[in-house]
């Protein structure tokens, strides 16, 4: 018995197993449970750390702005971040390396950046700077160590290390994908809070369909907010007064994460349409519940794994040798195709 059993038995993701066998916070109480009693069912052991675990000092801090974007108090209980952050703590433990959290509130950032300069960072650190600007990580850099590694977003005039997805790529298979199915009449639906990996995944996804010979009416266009899982009463007042004014409703939607797709289908569920008989929606990020909505949502899928591990490399490579030129690394996407999309005329031919 693996991790990765008690997670397919329990519906959840590795991460969540090893936030619940390890005691930490970021899952439900319901949750934990659940695995908890699949563990002791199978009689799962959990391993043991040797004794130089417990007594290494060597370690890693990993550095969050939260309060701000789409970075909330509760990160680590974010599927997307709380997966990376698994993977990072694994990296890190390989690599005979602790993990550090520090968490600073946005609120306050003029006042607490003046304190990185004096915490103990040790041997590095690793900044998540999914919600943050160009000018703050600059502010934030000339506190911390040379060994700095921003992680989820990237400024290519910035002389700092950056690790990053390719968001271009991956909206841009989005895009393609669409209109590989023969979808003509096409929508997105953004981020109400915009930062450079939406931005980026805009560009992507407009190429596409411009090399397909279609291009984004801007009618088409929606925004609502990217941390709600449920439906929304703002895109569901968008999608009737685009309706009202005489429009059709779109046959796709793109969506510029996973927490935007499942919010729109069950928006447009409560609205009366099939998904994908009369509109396919696609995702970003390829989170654990992009398994558990109904259907199952295509989406792009984000190696976390490799992003966290190159990440944690970087930094250590950078702490243990002197490297005046830094490095930004870009890490592909992969199309997920599942059952949240279909052909356009899949509505016409069960009628």
């Amino acid at each position: 018995m693996k991790m990765e059993d008690i997670a397919r038995l329990a519906g959840v993701s590795k991460s969540a197993v090893s936030l619940a066998l390890n005691g930490k916070p970021g899952i439900s109480p319901e949750t934990r449970q659940r695995i908890f009693q699949i563990a002791k069912e199978h009689n799962y052991q959990l391993k043991s750390r040797s004794p130089s675990a417990d007594t290494r000092t060597k370690s890693l801090t990993f550095l969050v702005f939260v309060n701000s974007g789409i970075v909330l108090e509760q990160y680590y209980q974010q599927p997307f971040f709380r997966e990376l952050i698994y993977y990072i703590e694994e990296r890190c433990r390989h690599r005979g390396y602790s993990l550090l959290f520090s968490a600073v509130d946005m609120n306050n950032f003029e006042r607490d950046i003046g304190a990185l300069a004096k915490a103990p960072h040790k041997d590095g650190v690793i900044l998540l700077g999914t919600n943050l600007s160009q000018e703050q990580i600059a502010d934030v850099a000339v506190k911390l160590p040379e060994s700095l590694v921003v992680l989820d977003t990237c400024y290519d005039t910035l002389p700092l290390h950056f690790v990053e997805i390719n968001n271009t790529m991956g909206a841009y298979q989005a895009g393609i994908h669409l209109c590989e199915l023969g979808h003509t009449h096409i929508g997105y639906i953004a981020s109400n809070i915009k930062i450079h990996n939406f931005e980026e995944r805009m560009k992507g996804f407009t190429a596409a369909l411009r090399e397909k010979g279609l291009q984004l009416n801007e009618h088409n266009i929606f925004s609502i907010a990217p941390t709600i899982l449920s439906s929304q009463d703002a895109l569901k007042d968008q999608l009737q007064a685009y309706l009202a004014a005489g429009h059709k409703m779109p046959t796709a939607f793109f969506c510029e994460c996973d927490y935007i797709a499942i919010s729109a289908i069950k928006t447009l569920s409560e609205l009366g349409y099939r998904i994908p008989d009369d509109v396919s929606v696609v995702g970003f990020d390829n989170i654990s519940e992009a398994l558990i909505v109904s259907p199952e949502l295509t989406t792009i899928h984000v190696d976390k794994e490799r992003i966290a591990y190159l990440a944690v490399d970087l930094a250590i490579e950078s702490n243990n040798s002197e490297m005046r030129v830094k490095s930004k690394i870009k890490v592909d996407t992969e199309l997920v195709t599942r059952l949240s999309t279909a052909p356009p005329l899949v509505a016409a031919e069960r009628s």
